[in-house]
């Protein structure tokens, strides 16, 4: 595939349940624009607080600067999870076509193994160039991501993208670019 070939290349992102504005936004933006949102979702990084100070050194910024996407269809994760029996409804995700991303203000990020829990200090070799090329190596659930997921224990936290690659994105997305699907 050529590397500009973004032809059937999309992103996912779990739909906001009260989304406001025109525009997706990231972390940082949301604190100025609708900040009882902004508290909802920082909220989440509880007890991670060192996330959010966390550089993305590819886009020059830090981790509440940018949007998360994940280059990986929900279907199979989910799908891993109630294999095992445990009852998943219907989750509502956004689509977007990779290609609606400027790559200059994006870049793949690859996730390694937290040993013991802890995760492991960032490393700028793990950032890649958002392009198709990239996206098209990483779209597939990785085979150690689905075996932790079809071994989570009943009632446990459901972390899907804990060891999936994420696309970052350092902007916003405009409402209108996004499709709804369930998985």
């Amino acid at each position: 595939m050529p590397t500009d070939d973004w032809t059937g290349l999309t992103l996912y992102h779990r739909a906001v349940r009260d989304v406001r504005g025109e525009a997706l936004l990231p972390l940082r933006r949301l604190k100025a624009a609708f900040p009882d949102v902004y508290a909802r979702e920082v909220a989440k990084y509880q007890g991670r607080e060192a996330l959010l100070t966390e550089p993305v050194a590819r886009l020059g910024c830090q981790w509440p600067d940018v949007l998360f996407f994940s280059p990986v269809h929900p279907g199979p994760l989910l799908n891993a999870v109630r294999a095992t029996g445990r009852a998943v409804p219907p989750v509502r995700f956004w689509t977007l076509p990779a290609g609606a991303l400027d790559p200059a203000r994006a870049c793949v990020r690859l996730v390694r193994p937290w040993p013991d829990g802890v995760k492991p200090e960032p490393d700028p070799a793990d950032e890649l160039p958002f392009t198709a090329a990239v996206v098209q190596q990483v779209a597939s659930p990785p085979p150690e991501t689905l075996a932790r997921l079809g071994q989570l224990p009943p009632g446990g936290p459901l972390i899907l993208w804990l060891d999936v690659p994420h696309v970052l994105y350092r902007g916003e997305v405009p409402l209108g670019k996004l499709q709804e699907i369930y998985a």
